[in-house]
């Protein structure tokens, strides 16, 4: 064994996992609790699945917690979810649990990978593939080069449906905006923009926001509630993790009606 075996070892392993992920039946846009959350499900239910995350680490802003105090507090209707993942939770109160955001992150990835979907991490999403009006993948560079701001060329992962789960900005969704105008399927035909924060009202109205925005492609998490002008809700975060489920089961449900 030498320098050479290992440097061979590491881009013969990824650039085969990254060949075999440049077509995909769901590209998830964000590796943070509501994209892991579709990825997952999707990938129980035997789907080919490649999430894609710009930063060095998968979770979103989820490994924070609120204002670095690394715990995170869910709902009651949620703890299905954590105890199939494994993850301790404590109970708070008679509707509130808290679970180390930390344990969270990790068991949602493990669990994510384990259930057959493949996570890149270091790759963003820059643009999109439209054919005949829906959308049918998404080009990715390095996000190196992105914040770089260096003129190289992007490569593209062909998918029948991608799902918007990049967070409060809402990246994809934008996209679709500047490229396509007021087509999307929201109250004002655009990016609305999230409101300022108010927890209960965000999180009812998550799951109504989780939906098909364009054809072929699906918002889940805070870009749900930021292309609908919801408010934000903070650091809990069940919504998150419903609204990541409930995207994959509106995939599901679309890709066996095709």
């Amino acid at each position: 064994m030498d320098e050479i075996d290992i440097s061979k070892a590491i881009i013969e392993d990824f650039t085969k996992n990254f060949l075999d992920s440049l077509e995909v039946d769901v590209a998830v846009v964000g590796a943070g609790p509501s994209g892991l959350m579709c990825g997952y499900r999707l990938a129980q239910s035997g789907y080919k699945v490649a999430i894609f995350e710009r930063h060095l680490r998968a979770g979103g802003g989820m490994p924070g917690g609120g204002m670095m105090f690394n715990s995170i507090v869910i709902q009651k209707e949620v703890l299905r979810i954590f105890d199939e993942l494994g993850i301790t939770t404590h109970r708070y109160n008679h509707e509130l649990f808290v679970a180390s955001s930390i344990e969270t992150i990790s068991a949602l990835c493990y669990k994510t990978m384990k259930a057959g979907a493949k996570i890149f991490n270091l790759m963003s999403a820059e643009d999109i593939v439209i054919r005949e009006d829906k959308i049918c993948g998404i080009v990715i560079n390095w996000s190196a080069v992105v914040w770089s701001k260096l003129h190289v060329d992007p490569l593209s992962v062909k998918a029948k449906f991608v799902v918007d789960a990049t967070g409060h900005d809402a990246e994809i969704c934008r996209i679709v905006e500047k490229k396509m105008g007021k087509k999307l399927h929201t109250p004002e035909g655009n990016v609305s923009g999230e409101k300022s924060m108010w927890a209960e009202k965000a999180e009812s109205e998550i799951l109504e926001n989780t939906k098909e925005v364009y054809p072929g492609l699906f918002v889940c998490g805070m870009a749900a509630n930021a292309v609908s002008g919801s408010p934000r809700m903070g650091a809990i975060f069940g919504g998150m993790f419903l609204s990541g489920e409930k995207a994959a089961e509106l995939i599901i449900t679309k890709i066996k009606k095709e």
